[in-house]
């Protein structure tokens, strides 16, 4: 198993951090260029990105799925990807913690990798990626 951690820290208060980054269907709005698109393919418990929803990042053929299987407003959120590659056993845990008037960041994950080799290269790919969503997520929930 592979890992990675990035963190990041919002001005705004937890819950507003807390609901944007569980408004899987407005990612597009704010996550960057790798999100040019998303969407929930199905909806969760709560309604609609709780625990059982599956959030689509991307487009098309060429979009992650992933579903949301742990949801603790507005403290925690985790997905695992139903994308097979390139990487297999993937789970993220983003965890909200209290800084002052603002909030902490903490996004982490785990993974095994599908390709020979591929441990390195996908952790940088994770690390930058989500080292730019978490930071475009705390500015985005400072100017709401």
């Amino acid at each position: 198993m592979a890992t990675y951690e990035v963190t990041a820290r919002s001005a705004a208060a937890p819950e507003k951090v807390f609901a944007l980054l569980a408004d899987g269907a407005g990612w597009a709005e704010w996550a960057g260029p790798m999100v040019v698109r998303s969407w929930w393919e199905r909806e969760g418990e709560p309604r609609p990105g709780g625990i059982g929803a599956i959030r689509r990042l991307g487009l098309g053929k060429a979009s992650s799925r992933e579903e949301i299987v742990a949801y603790d407003a507005p403290h925690h959120l985790a997905y695992t990807w139903l994308t097979r590659f390139p990487v297999r056993n993937y789970r993220a845990d983003v965890r909200l913690e209290p800084d002052g008037t603002g909030t902490r960041i903490v996004w982490g994950g785990t993974f095994t990798p599908a390709f020979p080799g591929g441990g390195v290269l996908m952790r940088r790919f994770f690390l930058g990626t989500l080292g730019g969503i978490a930071r475009r997520l705390a500015a985005r929930a400072e100017r709401q």
